[in-house]
């Protein structure tokens, strides 16, 4: 009678065990990509898309979440080049600027700011003025929407 070895039989049964937890582990990354697409297609490219006049409206009354949640974006993003009042820092002063613009403009500007610098005149001018491109803060288009309530809310909004 022939002796095996123990070696011999635990290399075998861990390669076995091995290749199931290897499959296991392929088909949930398999199930991860899966999802991260169905998410990716569910929710519309922020950069490198131009929001249309009629896809934003202002809310009345105010939001006051989002005026809150855009107050500290601006505090955190916004601050060290725009005033809320009318005087110039870097970049234009806020006050006023939800009365001269539209939503999807303000929108634009802030998640597309290259964009607007090539095709919108008004954006054009005001980079002649302050001769400093703005930069691309990589907000979503929710994130502008709340920093827009809250520019509203500095405007005199209720």
């Amino acid at each position: 009678m022939k002796f095996i070895k123990f070696q011999h039989l635990i290399w075998p049964a861990f390669s076995i065990a091995f290749i199931s937890c290897s499959g296991e582990l392929k088909e949930e990354t398999k199930q991860q990509q899966v999802n991260i697409e169905e998410l990716t297609k569910s929710q519309p490219e922020v950069h490198g898309t131009m929001v249309k006049e009629e896809e934003i409206m202002f809310s009345n009354p105010l939001n006051a979440e989002w005026v809150t949640t855009g107050k500290s974006i601006y505090e955190i993003k916004c601050q060290s080049c725009h005033k809320l009042t009318n005087e110039r820092l870097v970049g234009p002063g806020w006050s006023g600027v939800t009365k001269k613009r539209t939503p999807a403009w303000l929108t634009n500007m802030i998640t597309n700011v290259d964009m607007m610098l090539e095709s919108d005149t008004e954006a054009q001018k005001l980079l002649e003025l302050c001769l400093v491109r703005m930069p691309n803060q990589n907000l979503t288009r929710e994130e502008s929407r709340e920093v827009i309530e809250f520019m509203r809310k500095n405007d005199g909004e209720k």
